[in-house]
């Protein structure tokens, strides 16, 4: 399992879940979203919609029939009714779920940065877990981090 900690200085999860999301499809692989706030998953779902230049990300809330189509996925439970082996953690909360997936990114700001370190220090423990932290430098580029 490879974990990416995505640390939001600048941009919100909604800014950053597109661009996940992209290069998620663009790999062939599905993406489950998961928030605990519905609003959130909301805003979400606009962003994923709204996608500059015209384009967009189709996506859709779990619950429906339509779950197993569904590109990206989004949901207040770490359950990848699409099929997901990627999971974005939207809200930097932690699931313990989180273990079944090949690759999750971990969204987390000010409110969540502890929790976010005790989270690293955790998976240092577990086998085959690869960890790597990303944050916006300058002009807003990402950069991963020792």
């Amino acid at each position: 399992m490879r974990v990416d900690f995505y640390q939001l200085n600048r941009d919100s999860a909604e800014a950053v879940l597109p661009l996940i999301a992209e290069r998620t499809l663009a790999a062939g692989e599905r993406l489950l979203a998961v928030s605990g706030d519905n609003a959130q998953l909301a805003r979400l779902a606009q962003g994923l919609w709204e996608r500059g230049g015209g384009a967009f990300l189709a996506n859709g809330f779990a619950g429906s029939a339509h779950d197993p189509r569904q590109p990206i996925l989004l949901s207040d439970r770490a359950e990848a009714a699409n099929g997901a082996a990627y999971l974005a953690l939207a809200d930097g909360v932690w699931r313990d779920e989180a273990a079944s997936f090949a690759r999750v990114f971990l969204l987390f700001g000010a409110e969540t940065i502890e929790a976010a370190r005790r989270q690293w220090r955790a998976l240092d423990a577990v086998d085959g877990a690869e960890r790597h932290y990303w944050e916006q430098g300058e002009g807003g580029k990402w950069e991963q981090r020792a």
